[in-house]
């Protein structure tokens, strides 16, 4: 019971130091490309309480930490007004791409720490709270990752198709991101098997990249 309590306090340690790293890029990068939205609506912060949704950020990932599937999630999307931004609809793609691209920086600065003092990623055989720290880091964000870049509304990953879609595309997609969470939680209730499947698939494939420039 021990081992799983601190397996879950380490789970809950990195998604919350990971999201609101995450978070804060988004509201940073909007800030710098012009738009001061999330500095006045207080989400221009480090402070994770800020940015905690209950079920995306602490209770999916958790349930899905127990029962052994890929870890994935999220947090309270940070407000930014594609309208105040610089170069329009790529302006918006950089916010978005921001959160994501935290995550997998996070997950490349985390492998080569491990690699540097000998930690296997894969092993998935932690020695010390360390090695835990370590490889279950690398899991998450690159969990965290794959899942933010699925290009379906309100999700990171569809700001590259609103810059690349006609009209009528962006519009309907603009349709779906108005429901905001509550499609998210549909897509995650309904889809949750696929979705871990992609993630496994583009985490394992990630890992093999990544082992094949650091070493494994």
């Amino acid at each position: 019971m021990g081992i799983d309590l601190v397996y879950i306090a380490i789970v809950i340690v990195v998604i919350l130091l990971s999201m609101t790293l995450h978070e804060a890029m988004h509201g940073f990068v909007a800030y710098w490309l012009g738009d001061d939205t999330a500095e006045r609506e207080g989400r221009l912060t480090l402070n994770p309480v800020k940015h905690i949704d209950p079920f995306l950020t602490i209770g999916l990932p958790v349930v899905l930490a127990l029962i052994g599937a890929p870890i994935f999630g999220g947090a309270k999307p940070v407000p930014f007004n594609p309208a105040r931004l610089k170069y329009d609809e790529w302006g918006a793609a950089l916010v978005a791409l921001a959160g994501p691209l935290t995550n997998f920086i996070i997950a490349v600065l985390l492998f080569v720490w491990a690699r540097l003092i000998g930690v296997k990623v894969t092993d998935f055989t932690y020695e010390n709270l360390q090695d835990a720290f370590l490889s279950l880091g690398v899991i998450i964000n690159l969990g965290f990752f794959a899942f933010n870049m699925i290009p379906i509304p309100p999700l990171d990953g569809s700001r590259v198709l609103y810059a690349l879609a006609p009209d009528f595309v962006r519009r309907g997609m603009e349709a779906v991101e108005r429901l905001g969470l509550i499609f998210i939680f549909a897509i995650v209730l309904i889809a949750s098997p696929l979705i871990g499947r992609f993630i496994l698939a583009a985490t394992t494939g990630i890992l093999k990249l990544f082992t094949a420039v650091f070493g494994g």
